[in-house]
Protein backbone atom coordinates (compact mmCIF):
# COMPACT_ATOMS: atom_id res chain seq x y z
CA UNK A 1 0.00 0.00 0.00
CA UNK A 2 0.90 3.34 -0.51
CA UNK A 3 1.29 5.06 3.22
CA UNK A 4 -1.96 5.52 5.06
CA UNK A 5 -1.86 6.38 8.69
CA UNK A 6 -4.21 5.89 11.57
CA UNK A 7 -4.23 10.12 11.15
CA UNK A 8 -5.10 9.91 7.55
CA UNK A 9 -7.58 7.15 8.22
CA UNK A 10 -9.67 9.06 11.09
CA UNK A 11 -9.66 12.36 9.32
CA UNK A 12 -10.79 10.68 5.99
CA UNK A 13 -14.02 8.76 7.75
CA UNK A 14 -14.55 11.97 10.30
CA UNK A 15 -14.10 9.30 13.23
CA UNK A 16 -13.27 9.59 16.59
CA UNK A 17 -9.54 8.05 16.90
CA UNK A 18 -9.47 6.74 21.04
CA UNK A 19 -6.06 5.22 22.14
CA UNK A 20 -2.77 6.62 22.07
CA UNK A 21 -2.03 9.73 19.84
CA UNK A 22 1.78 9.18 19.20
CA UNK A 23 0.10 6.40 17.25
CA UNK A 24 -1.50 8.65 14.81
CA UNK A 25 1.48 8.02 12.40
CA UNK A 26 1.50 4.11 12.20
CA UNK A 27 0.90 3.41 9.01
CA UNK A 28 -1.26 0.18 8.08
CA UNK A 29 -0.40 -2.40 5.65
CA UNK A 30 -4.01 -3.63 4.20
CA UNK A 31 -7.22 -2.73 5.18
CA UNK A 32 -9.55 -5.67 5.42
CA UNK A 33 -13.52 -6.98 6.96
CA UNK A 34 -13.01 -10.22 7.46
CA UNK A 35 -11.10 -10.86 10.51
CA UNK A 36 -9.83 -14.06 9.04
CA UNK A 37 -7.75 -12.56 6.73
CA UNK A 38 -6.10 -9.82 9.21
CA UNK A 39 -2.45 -9.83 9.25
CA UNK A 40 0.52 -8.20 11.01
CA UNK A 41 -0.46 -4.01 10.28
CA UNK A 42 -4.04 -4.26 9.34
CA UNK A 43 -7.09 -1.93 9.84
CA UNK A 44 -9.58 -4.23 10.20
CA UNK A 45 -13.36 -2.74 9.49
CA UNK A 46 -15.80 -4.36 11.94
CA UNK A 47 -19.11 -4.37 9.61
CA UNK A 48 -22.71 -5.92 10.56
CA UNK A 49 -23.74 -8.32 7.50
CA UNK A 50 -26.62 -10.22 6.96
CA UNK A 51 -25.08 -13.36 8.34
CA UNK A 52 -23.15 -12.00 11.51
CA UNK A 53 -21.54 -8.84 12.91
CA UNK A 54 -17.79 -8.01 12.50
CA UNK A 55 -17.74 -6.03 15.96
CA UNK A 56 -17.77 -9.99 17.21
CA UNK A 57 -14.37 -10.62 16.18
CA UNK A 58 -13.05 -7.30 17.27
CA UNK A 59 -10.76 -9.22 19.64
CA UNK A 60 -9.17 -11.72 17.63
CA UNK A 61 -8.78 -8.94 14.88
CA UNK A 62 -6.27 -7.77 17.81
CA UNK A 63 -4.92 -11.26 18.29
CA UNK A 64 -4.47 -11.55 14.88
CA UNK A 65 -2.09 -8.25 14.65
CA UNK A 66 -4.62 -5.62 14.04
CA UNK A 67 -3.11 -2.04 14.68
CA UNK A 68 -6.44 -0.87 14.17
CA UNK A 69 -10.22 -1.07 14.19
CA UNK A 70 -13.00 0.95 12.89
CA UNK A 71 -15.88 0.43 15.26
CA UNK A 72 -19.47 1.43 15.37
CA UNK A 73 -19.06 0.72 19.35
CA UNK A 74 -16.88 1.38 22.09
CA UNK A 75 -14.23 -1.13 22.19
CA UNK A 76 -13.42 -1.78 25.82
CA UNK A 77 -10.11 -3.31 24.81
CA UNK A 78 -6.84 -0.72 25.45
CA UNK A 79 -6.13 -1.30 21.97
CA UNK A 80 -6.42 1.90 19.03
CA UNK A 81 -9.35 2.29 17.60
CA UNK A 82 -11.57 4.53 15.34
CA UNK A 83 -15.14 5.23 16.21
CA UNK A 84 -17.69 5.96 13.42
CA UNK A 85 -21.30 6.14 13.43
CA UNK A 86 -21.39 3.91 10.18
CA UNK A 87 -18.16 1.25 9.31
CA UNK A 88 -20.07 0.68 5.86
CA UNK A 89 -19.50 4.77 4.96
CA UNK A 90 -16.25 4.55 6.99
CA UNK A 91 -14.25 2.39 4.16
CA UNK A 92 -15.54 4.24 1.44
CA UNK A 93 -14.65 7.18 2.87
CA UNK A 94 -11.21 5.83 3.46
CA UNK A 95 -11.11 4.27 -0.09
CA UNK A 96 -12.13 7.78 -1.98
CA UNK A 97 -9.09 9.20 0.05
CA UNK A 98 -6.94 6.49 -0.69
CA UNK A 99 -7.66 6.30 -4.46
CA UNK A 100 -7.03 10.37 -4.38
CA UNK A 101 -3.50 9.60 -3.31
CA UNK A 102 -2.88 8.23 -6.85
CA UNK A 103 -2.75 11.28 -9.07
CA UNK A 104 -1.06 9.61 -12.11
CA UNK A 105 -2.76 6.58 -12.66
CA UNK A 106 -5.19 5.22 -15.27
CA UNK A 107 -8.80 4.30 -13.86
CA UNK A 108 -10.62 1.98 -15.72
CA UNK A 109 -14.57 1.47 -15.21
CA UNK A 110 -16.52 -1.23 -15.84
CA UNK A 111 -20.33 -1.49 -16.18
CA UNK A 112 -23.25 -3.11 -17.68
CA UNK A 113 -25.78 -5.80 -17.53
CA UNK A 114 -23.30 -8.45 -18.43
CA UNK A 115 -19.96 -9.11 -19.34
CA UNK A 116 -18.48 -7.06 -16.84
CA UNK A 117 -16.16 -9.40 -14.89
CA UNK A 118 -15.23 -10.76 -18.57
CA UNK A 119 -14.93 -7.50 -20.09
CA UNK A 120 -12.40 -6.56 -16.77
CA UNK A 121 -10.63 -9.17 -17.13
CA UNK A 122 -10.06 -8.49 -21.16
CA UNK A 123 -8.88 -5.22 -20.69
CA UNK A 124 -6.49 -6.07 -17.65
CA UNK A 125 -5.35 -8.97 -19.96
CA UNK A 126 -4.34 -6.46 -22.66
CA UNK A 127 -3.33 -3.86 -20.35
CA UNK A 128 -0.69 -6.18 -18.09
CA UNK A 129 1.52 -6.36 -21.42
CA UNK A 130 2.52 -2.95 -21.26
CA UNK A 131 1.51 -1.75 -17.58
CA UNK A 132 1.19 -2.67 -13.69
CA UNK A 133 -1.85 -3.63 -13.69
CA UNK A 134 -4.54 -3.99 -11.00
CA UNK A 135 -7.65 -5.42 -11.02
CA UNK A 136 -11.25 -6.41 -9.24
CA UNK A 137 -10.73 -9.57 -7.70
CA UNK A 138 -13.34 -12.22 -7.86
CA UNK A 139 -16.67 -10.59 -7.67
CA UNK A 140 -15.85 -7.30 -5.09
CA UNK A 141 -18.14 -5.18 -7.12
CA UNK A 142 -20.75 -3.80 -4.76
CA UNK A 143 -19.89 -0.87 -2.19
CA UNK A 144 -18.35 -3.12 -0.24
CA UNK A 145 -16.07 -4.73 -3.00
CA UNK A 146 -15.00 -1.87 -4.74
CA UNK A 147 -13.61 0.12 -1.59
CA UNK A 148 -11.33 -3.02 -1.24
CA UNK A 149 -10.52 -3.10 -4.66
CA UNK A 150 -9.10 0.63 -4.37
CA UNK A 151 -8.13 0.12 -0.95
CA UNK A 152 -5.54 -3.12 -1.72
CA UNK A 153 -3.94 -1.30 -4.86
CA UNK A 154 -0.38 -1.74 -4.32
CA UNK A 155 2.01 1.40 -4.50
CA UNK A 156 3.36 0.70 -8.06
CA UNK A 157 0.15 0.67 -9.83
CA UNK A 158 -0.09 2.10 -13.26
CA UNK A 159 -3.56 0.88 -14.35
CA UNK A 160 -6.56 0.16 -12.53
CA UNK A 161 -9.33 -1.57 -13.69
CA UNK A 162 -12.43 -1.67 -11.03
CA UNK A 163 -15.47 -3.74 -12.12
CA UNK A 164 -19.01 -1.78 -10.72
CA UNK A 165 -22.06 -3.98 -10.32
CA UNK A 166 -25.13 -1.99 -8.75
CA UNK A 167 -28.79 -3.15 -8.62
CA UNK A 168 -30.77 0.17 -7.78
CA UNK A 169 -30.44 3.90 -8.57
CA UNK A 170 -28.00 5.83 -6.24
CA UNK A 171 -25.50 3.16 -6.29
CA UNK A 172 -23.12 3.76 -8.67
CA UNK A 173 -22.81 7.59 -8.01
CA UNK A 174 -21.34 6.44 -4.63
CA UNK A 175 -19.47 3.87 -6.48
CA UNK A 176 -18.07 6.04 -9.11
CA UNK A 177 -17.36 9.10 -5.97
CA UNK A 178 -15.06 6.56 -4.65
CA UNK A 179 -13.74 4.94 -8.13
CA UNK A 180 -13.16 8.76 -10.12
CA UNK A 181 -12.65 6.94 -13.37
CA UNK A 182 -10.32 7.96 -16.03
CA UNK A 183 -11.47 5.55 -18.23
CA UNK A 184 -15.07 4.40 -18.75
CA UNK A 185 -16.55 1.49 -20.25
CA UNK A 186 -20.22 0.00 -20.52
CA UNK A 187 -20.94 -3.35 -22.05
CA UNK A 188 -24.64 -3.00 -22.59
CA UNK A 189 -28.09 -2.34 -20.73
CA UNK A 190 -29.94 -5.76 -20.10
CA UNK A 191 -32.60 -6.58 -18.36
CA UNK A 192 -31.33 -6.86 -15.11
CA UNK A 193 -32.38 -5.94 -11.21
CA UNK A 194 -35.78 -4.68 -13.02
CA UNK A 195 -37.67 -4.61 -9.51
CA UNK A 196 -35.48 -1.54 -8.31
CA UNK A 197 -34.80 -0.40 -12.04
CA UNK A 198 -38.04 -1.00 -14.12
CA UNK A 199 -37.28 -1.26 -17.50
CA UNK A 200 -33.51 -0.62 -19.53
CA UNK A 201 -34.18 2.97 -20.06
CA UNK A 202 -33.59 2.42 -15.87
CA UNK A 203 -30.78 0.54 -16.14
CA UNK A 204 -29.16 2.77 -18.76
CA UNK A 205 -30.02 6.00 -16.61
CA UNK A 206 -28.36 3.58 -13.26
CA UNK A 207 -25.35 2.29 -15.11
CA UNK A 208 -24.81 6.04 -16.31
CA UNK A 209 -24.63 7.86 -12.74
CA UNK A 210 -20.87 6.13 -13.59
CA UNK A 211 -20.54 9.74 -15.48
CA UNK A 212 -21.57 11.59 -12.20
CA UNK A 213 -17.59 11.93 -11.00
CA UNK A 214 -15.86 10.84 -13.95
CA UNK A 215 -12.43 12.78 -14.55
CA UNK A 216 -12.96 16.01 -16.39
CA UNK A 217 -11.12 14.60 -18.95
CA UNK A 218 -12.14 10.89 -19.07
CA UNK A 219 -12.55 8.72 -21.87
CA UNK A 220 -16.01 6.74 -22.56
CA UNK A 221 -15.95 3.79 -24.76
CA UNK A 222 -19.66 2.00 -25.00
CA UNK A 223 -20.63 -1.12 -26.81
CA UNK A 224 -22.20 0.46 -30.23
CA UNK A 225 -24.15 -2.97 -30.52
CA UNK A 226 -26.48 -2.06 -27.59
CA UNK A 227 -29.55 0.23 -28.75
CA UNK A 228 -29.41 2.33 -25.72
CA UNK A 229 -25.62 2.60 -25.43
CA UNK A 230 -25.76 3.31 -29.06
CA UNK A 231 -27.86 6.57 -28.38
CA UNK A 232 -25.58 8.40 -25.58
CA UNK A 233 -23.85 11.86 -26.50
CA UNK A 234 -20.10 12.42 -25.85
CA UNK A 235 -18.70 9.14 -26.43
CA UNK A 236 -15.12 8.79 -27.17
CA UNK A 237 -15.18 5.47 -29.25
CA UNK A 238 -18.40 2.92 -30.06
CA UNK A 239 -17.06 -1.03 -29.94
CA UNK A 240 -18.88 -3.98 -31.12
CA UNK A 241 -18.95 -6.37 -33.62
CA UNK A 242 -21.44 -4.53 -36.04
CA UNK A 243 -19.40 -2.40 -38.98
CA UNK A 244 -20.78 0.81 -37.86
CA UNK A 245 -18.71 0.93 -34.74
CA UNK A 246 -15.20 2.78 -34.67
CA UNK A 247 -13.95 -0.49 -33.36
CA UNK A 248 -15.33 -3.68 -35.08
CA UNK A 249 -14.88 -6.98 -36.02
CA UNK A 250 -14.78 -8.75 -39.41
CA UNK A 251 -14.59 -13.33 -40.57
CA UNK A 252 -15.59 -13.85 -37.06
CA UNK A 253 -14.44 -18.00 -36.68
CA UNK A 254 -15.98 -20.17 -33.86
CA UNK A 255 -14.17 -23.05 -33.43
CA UNK A 256 -16.92 -24.66 -31.46
CA UNK A 257 -14.28 -24.88 -28.64
CA UNK A 258 -12.48 -22.81 -26.68
CA UNK A 259 -11.17 -20.01 -28.72
CA UNK A 260 -13.11 -17.95 -31.83
CA UNK A 261 -11.06 -16.47 -34.27
CA UNK A 262 -11.41 -12.99 -36.11
CA UNK A 263 -10.17 -9.77 -37.60
CA UNK A 264 -10.37 -6.80 -35.43
CA UNK A 265 -10.85 -3.34 -37.31
CA UNK A 266 -9.63 -0.19 -36.24
CA UNK A 267 -7.93 3.06 -37.26
CA UNK A 268 -7.63 1.58 -40.89
CA UNK A 269 -6.38 -1.52 -39.77
CA UNK A 270 -7.61 -5.38 -39.62
CA UNK A 271 -5.55 -7.83 -37.27
CA UNK A 272 -6.21 -10.95 -36.83
CA UNK A 273 -6.73 -12.50 -33.32
CA UNK A 274 -7.95 -15.25 -31.37
CA UNK A 275 -10.01 -15.14 -28.51
CA UNK A 276 -9.52 -18.32 -26.20
CA UNK A 277 -12.72 -17.86 -25.14
CA UNK A 278 -16.70 -19.31 -25.81
CA UNK A 279 -19.17 -17.26 -27.84
CA UNK A 280 -18.56 -14.98 -30.75
CA UNK A 281 -19.83 -12.11 -27.75
CA UNK A 282 -16.20 -12.29 -26.45
CA UNK A 283 -15.22 -10.34 -29.31
CA UNK A 284 -16.85 -7.47 -28.35
CA UNK A 285 -14.88 -7.70 -25.39
CA UNK A 286 -11.61 -7.84 -27.18
CA UNK A 287 -13.12 -5.14 -29.39
CA UNK A 288 -13.59 -3.08 -26.12
CA UNK A 289 -10.23 -3.90 -24.15
CA UNK A 290 -8.73 -2.95 -27.71
CA UNK A 291 -10.29 0.39 -27.62
CA UNK A 292 -8.61 1.08 -24.21
CA UNK A 293 -5.43 -0.20 -25.00
CA UNK A 294 -5.07 2.07 -27.87
CA UNK A 295 -6.63 5.12 -26.06
CA UNK A 296 -3.30 4.51 -23.51
CA UNK A 297 -1.16 4.29 -26.84
CA UNK A 298 -0.17 0.56 -26.57
CA UNK A 299 1.28 -0.94 -29.64
CA UNK A 300 -1.49 -3.56 -31.62
CA UNK A 301 1.28 -6.63 -31.26
CA UNK A 302 0.46 -6.20 -27.53
CA UNK A 303 -3.52 -5.35 -27.58
CA UNK A 304 -3.33 -9.01 -29.65
CA UNK A 305 -1.16 -10.70 -26.97
CA UNK A 306 -3.07 -9.75 -24.32
CA UNK A 307 -6.33 -10.46 -25.80
CA UNK A 308 -5.24 -14.16 -26.76
CA UNK A 309 -3.62 -14.43 -23.02
CA UNK A 310 -7.45 -13.83 -21.40
CA UNK A 311 -8.75 -16.91 -19.15
CA UNK A 312 -11.89 -17.48 -18.49
CA UNK A 313 -12.83 -16.75 -14.06
CA UNK A 314 -14.54 -18.97 -12.34
CA UNK A 315 -18.47 -20.49 -13.88
CA UNK A 316 -18.09 -18.04 -16.70
CA UNK A 317 -18.70 -19.51 -20.06
CA UNK A 318 -16.14 -22.68 -19.29
CA UNK A 319 -16.16 -25.40 -21.66
CA UNK A 320 -15.52 -28.81 -19.24
CA UNK A 321 -15.31 -32.20 -21.38
CA UNK A 322 -15.83 -35.63 -19.88
CA UNK A 323 -16.22 -39.09 -21.01
CA UNK A 324 -19.91 -38.84 -22.05
CA UNK A 325 -20.14 -34.86 -22.82
CA UNK A 326 -19.34 -31.50 -23.28
CA UNK A 327 -20.58 -28.80 -20.65
CA UNK A 328 -20.56 -25.28 -20.84
CA UNK A 329 -20.29 -24.13 -17.00
CA UNK A 330 -22.15 -20.60 -16.97
CA UNK A 331 -23.86 -20.80 -13.55
CA UNK A 332 -22.31 -17.92 -11.92
CA UNK A 333 -25.29 -15.51 -12.71
CA UNK A 334 -28.41 -14.82 -15.14
CA UNK A 335 -30.18 -12.71 -16.57
CA UNK A 336 -32.38 -12.64 -20.55
CA UNK A 337 -29.75 -10.77 -22.44
CA UNK A 338 -26.82 -13.35 -20.58
CA UNK A 339 -28.86 -16.39 -21.17
CA UNK A 340 -29.60 -15.82 -25.05
CA UNK A 341 -26.13 -15.18 -25.10
CA UNK A 342 -25.15 -18.42 -24.27
CA UNK A 343 -27.93 -20.20 -26.04
CA UNK A 344 -26.36 -18.95 -28.85
CA UNK A 345 -22.74 -19.93 -28.07
CA UNK A 346 -25.14 -23.29 -27.27
CA UNK A 347 -25.95 -23.83 -30.64
CA UNK A 348 -22.76 -22.46 -32.53
CA UNK A 349 -20.65 -25.80 -31.03
CA UNK A 350 -20.21 -28.91 -32.22
CA UNK A 351 -20.78 -31.79 -31.23
CA UNK A 352 -24.25 -33.72 -30.68
CA UNK A 353 -27.58 -32.91 -29.36
CA UNK A 354 -27.40 -28.95 -27.65
CA UNK A 355 -28.77 -29.34 -24.78
CA UNK A 356 -30.07 -26.36 -22.20
CA UNK A 357 -30.46 -26.82 -18.42
CA UNK A 358 -32.37 -23.53 -17.46
CA UNK A 359 -33.35 -22.39 -13.81
CA UNK A 360 -34.68 -19.09 -12.34
CA UNK A 361 -33.37 -16.05 -13.37
CA UNK A 362 -34.28 -13.55 -10.61
CA UNK A 363 -34.84 -9.56 -9.62
CA UNK A 364 -36.73 -8.96 -13.02
CA UNK A 365 -39.47 -7.66 -11.51
CA UNK A 366 -43.18 -7.31 -12.26
CA UNK A 367 -42.42 -8.49 -16.37
CA UNK A 368 -40.72 -11.56 -14.61
CA UNK A 369 -42.88 -14.23 -16.30
CA UNK A 370 -42.52 -12.74 -19.65
CA UNK A 371 -38.95 -12.55 -19.62
CA UNK A 372 -39.13 -15.95 -18.81
CA UNK A 373 -41.21 -17.00 -21.69
CA UNK A 374 -38.99 -15.54 -24.22
CA UNK A 375 -35.85 -17.14 -23.27
CA UNK A 376 -38.05 -19.88 -24.45
CA UNK A 377 -39.33 -18.93 -27.30
CA UNK A 378 -35.57 -17.66 -28.23
CA UNK A 379 -34.08 -21.18 -27.40
CA UNK A 380 -36.60 -22.96 -29.64
CA UNK A 381 -35.55 -20.57 -32.41
CA UNK A 382 -31.82 -21.33 -31.64
CA UNK A 383 -32.03 -24.90 -32.62
CA UNK A 384 -31.55 -26.07 -28.71
CA UNK A 385 -33.17 -29.37 -28.96
CA UNK A 386 -33.18 -30.68 -25.39
CA UNK A 387 -34.47 -28.22 -22.48
CA UNK A 388 -34.37 -28.52 -18.84
CA UNK A 389 -35.99 -25.99 -16.73
CA UNK A 390 -35.49 -26.35 -12.71
CA UNK A 391 -37.48 -23.89 -10.18
CA UNK A 392 -40.86 -21.71 -10.25
CA UNK A 393 -39.96 -19.10 -12.77
CA UNK A 394 -38.33 -21.58 -15.16
CA UNK A 395 -41.36 -24.01 -15.27
CA UNK A 396 -42.31 -20.43 -17.85
CA UNK A 397 -39.21 -21.51 -19.94
CA UNK A 398 -41.11 -23.24 -23.20
CA UNK A 399 -39.74 -23.92 -26.11
CA UNK A 400 -42.19 -25.47 -28.85
CA UNK A 401 -41.21 -28.26 -30.75
CA UNK A 402 -38.17 -29.14 -28.02
CA UNK A 403 -37.96 -32.28 -26.13
CA UNK A 404 -38.70 -30.97 -23.01
CA UNK A 405 -38.58 -31.15 -18.90
CA UNK A 406 -39.41 -29.42 -16.17
CA UNK A 407 -38.34 -30.03 -12.35
CA UNK A 408 -39.36 -27.87 -9.14
CA UNK A 409 -35.91 -27.89 -7.67
CA UNK A 410 -32.26 -28.80 -8.34
CA UNK A 411 -32.57 -32.01 -6.55
CA UNK A 412 -35.49 -33.33 -8.05
CA UNK A 413 -33.53 -32.67 -11.48
CA UNK A 414 -30.56 -34.69 -10.40
CA UNK A 415 -32.56 -37.39 -9.74
CA UNK A 416 -33.54 -37.72 -13.69
CA UNK A 417 -30.52 -35.48 -15.59
CA UNK A 418 -28.42 -38.52 -16.35
CA UNK A 419 -31.88 -40.70 -17.92
CA UNK A 420 -31.94 -37.58 -20.25
CA UNK A 421 -28.90 -36.84 -21.63
CA UNK A 422 -27.15 -38.58 -24.11
CA UNK A 423 -23.18 -38.96 -25.15
CA UNK A 424 -21.99 -36.53 -26.89
CA UNK A 425 -24.43 -34.13 -25.58
CA UNK A 426 -23.31 -30.36 -25.59
CA UNK A 427 -25.23 -29.09 -22.33
CA UNK A 428 -25.38 -25.39 -21.16
CA UNK A 429 -25.78 -24.80 -17.43
CA UNK A 430 -27.43 -21.62 -16.64
CA UNK A 431 -29.25 -20.10 -14.10
CA UNK A 432 -29.86 -16.64 -11.46
CA UNK A 433 -26.63 -17.64 -9.02
CA UNK A 434 -29.25 -18.24 -5.70
CA UNK A 435 -30.57 -21.66 -7.82
CA UNK A 436 -26.92 -23.07 -6.84
CA UNK A 437 -26.85 -24.62 -10.25
CA UNK A 438 -23.18 -25.48 -9.14
CA UNK A 439 -23.91 -29.18 -8.07
CA UNK A 440 -25.75 -29.73 -11.26
CA UNK A 441 -22.58 -28.88 -12.93
CA UNK A 442 -20.76 -31.25 -10.48
CA UNK A 443 -22.97 -34.03 -10.76
CA UNK A 444 -22.56 -33.77 -14.88
CA UNK A 445 -18.47 -33.92 -14.41
CA UNK A 446 -19.29 -37.39 -13.07
CA UNK A 447 -21.58 -38.97 -14.80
Amino acid sequence: MKLLTLGDIAEACGGQFVGDKSKLTQAVKSVVIDSRLVEEGSLFVAIKGERTDGHLYINKAYESGAVCVISEQVISADRPYVLVRSSEQAIKDIAEFYRSLFCNIEVVGITGSVGKTSTKEMIASVLSTEFTVHKTQGNFNNELGVPLTLLSMPEDTEVAVVEMGISDFGEMTRLSKMVRPTVCVLTNIGCCHLENLKDRDGVLKAKTEMFSYKEDDALIFVNGDDDKLASLDNVTAFYGIGRGNDYYAEDIENSGENSVKCKLCFDGKKIDATVPALGNYMVANALGAAAVGKALNMKDENIVKGIESYKTVGSRANLVSTQLIRIIDDCYNANPTSVKAALETLCNMNGGRKAAILGDMKELGENEIELHREVGEFAAKSGVQVLVTVGELAKNINADGVEAYHFDTVENALEEIDTILHKDDVVLVKASHSMHFEKIVEFLKNM
